[in-house]
């Protein structure tokens, strides 16, 4: 428990002193906990420590978990951050608090049909292929205002963009551009940064960021 506390207030520190560089209150990052690949038991203490966003890859592996955790810990919210497949989009409709893999015309069609079946639409995020990189999942940039204006036909509202930018490259101009996208799309949140790199995306706009290493401790 300790542990776990003393990283969680580790982490919320650094984004707090990271939006004051940036002349913004901390108050307004949203630290998501990437619990993916973790147990009950590590996430436990996090969730003992204070800590109610979590972050997970895929459908499947949240729904063996999350609903016992979630009936001990009603307001927890949870996150959908890996890629997900158009013939989940029920399941993930009915788990998760909010989506950030948004990504083609195929699944913003899913999830407009799930939207309405359900009665009930997470908060979605557009992801993004900032990096134009083939082996990613995400829009194209010049494809974005296309996706954007089909997930408004379809009922959806987005709410912002999410991005990877390229590993062992300077993250902050990727940062920079998926800021500047959302502006010009009129969008408000920005879903960037990670545990190597979430005070810089604090710094140039990031609303919320998804941290796992630097919460869960790295792995033995």
């Amino acid at each position: 428990m300790s542990d776990a506390a003393d990283r969680l207030s580790d982490v919320r520190a650094k984004i707090a002193d990271a939006a004051t560089r940036a002349q913004r209150r901390g108050d307004d990052i949203c630290l998501i906990a990437v619990s993916k690949t973790h147990d009950a038991a590590a996430i436990r203490p996090l969730i003992a420590a204070g800590q109610r966003h979590f972050g997970e890859n895929w459908v499947q592996e949240a729904a063996t978990k999350w609903p016992e955790l979630r009936a001990e810990t009603p307001d927890v919210k949870l996150h959908l951050i890996g890629q997900l497949q158009s013939n989940k989009a029920d399941e993930a409709v009915a788990l998760f608090d909010a989506i950030h893999s948004v990504d083609r015309s195929s699944l913003v069609q899913a999830l407009a049909k799930s939207c309405d079946k359900a009665d009930r639409q997470p908060q979605l995020f557009v992801q993004v292929n900032i990096g134009d990189e083939e082996q990613k999942g995400g829009c194209k940039v010049p494809d974005l205002a296309a996706l954007l204006a089909e997930a408004k036909g379809a009922g959806l509202i987005i709410s912002g963009l999410m991005a990877i930018p390229p590993a062992d490259i300077e993250p902050a101009p990727f940062f920079a551009l998926l800021d500047e996208l959302a502006e010009r799309n009129g969008l408000s949140e920005r879903s960037m940064g990670m545990s190597g790199d979430y005070e810089t995306a604090v710094m140039l706009g990031a609303t919320h960021v998804r941290v796992g290493t630097a919460l869960f401790g790295a792995r033995g």
